[in-house]
């Protein structure tokens, strides 16, 4: 198995990319090796390797956060290795829940156009840096999302949500305020 990885605009994470399915649909995030033992065995054995803050699933990616004391010289081997281990031994599956799902119940004609704008014209970009963005709510004019992987502390993205996001949505939706991001 080759695993490519990718540098993403978060010089704490990094991109891998096994060379297939890591999530069926939706993504995963996990902040720390208690949650991640709950729900995925992947995240949870990468969490083992000392200097892994973080590991977020996606489509066929997979993103990890190092510690700040950690350099990728000492984790990156370690991650590939264990990406590898998992997949070589056909540990499945990858998750034991479900991941990130749509928010459930009455959407105004609003929050569909923002929703829908984000997951044909933002996520996809997002993505391609190893990390996801989420519709939270719209309210009083501010949309409210949620960045996960290498988007979560990217020193950048304060900067792409107000001058990318932001305009974007404000452009296709004139009722969007700005856009903030949440926890």
């Amino acid at each position: 198995m080759f695993i490519q990885t990718e540098s993403t605009p978060n010089p704490s994470t990094l991109k891998f990319l096994p060379g297939r399915e890591v999530m069926a649909s939706g993504t995963a995030d996990f902040a720390t090796a208690e949650d991640a033992a709950r729900r995925s065995p992947l995240a949870a054995k990468l969490f083992e390797i000392e200097g892994v803050a973080s590991v977020f699933l996606g489509g066929d990616f997979i993103t990890v956060g190092k510690t700040d004391d950690a350099t990728w010289s000492n984790v990156k081997p370690l991650v590939l290795s264990g990406i590898m281990d998992f997949f070589g031994a056909g540990l499945m599956p990858v998750i034991t829940e479900g991941g990130e799902k749509a928010a459930s119940g009455e959407e105004t004609d609003v929050e569909r156009q923002i929703r829908e704008l984000l997951d044909t014209r933002v996520r996809p970009a997002v993505a391609q840096d190893g990390g996801d963005i989420i519709f939270r709510s719209f309210e009083d004019g501010i949309v409210y999302v949620h960045l996960q992987g290498s988007c979560s502390g990217c020193p950048s993205s304060t900067a792409t949500l107000k001058h990318g996001i932001e305009n974007m949505l404000k452009y296709y939706v004139p009722e969007v305020v700005s856009v903030q991001a949440v926890d």
